[in-house]
């Protein structure tokens, strides 16, 4: 455990970031889940909003200093190609 008072300070930084980093990394996951899911079952309006909504969250992620702006940009471009896939083939 700490000893001086601003190791122990550092401690207390460090769960609070750490349950802030877990929640935004959570909601990452879930949300790429939900895009996938919606083009795996091959639903074309589910799809494109949970893309919509993907864009949104990862973008306002990288205001909050989450995410960097490359980052999200990446992977909204991988989910949109997913859902593009599912326009050509539908």
């Amino acid at each position: 455990m700490a000893n001086h008072k601003s190791a122990e300070k550092r401690a207390r930084q460090t769960i609070k970031r750490t349950e802030r980093n877990r929640f935004y990394r959570t909601r990452v996951k879930n949300i790429t889940k939900a895009v996938r899911e919606a083009v795996e079952s091959k639903d074309l309006d589910a799809a494109t909003q949970a893309l919509k909504t993907a864009n949104e969250s990862f973008h306002s992620f990288v205001s909050r200093g989450f995410l960097k702006k490359q980052t999200a940009s990446r992977k909204v471009s991988r989910l949109a190609k997913l859902v593009n896939s599912l326009k050509t083939a539908v």
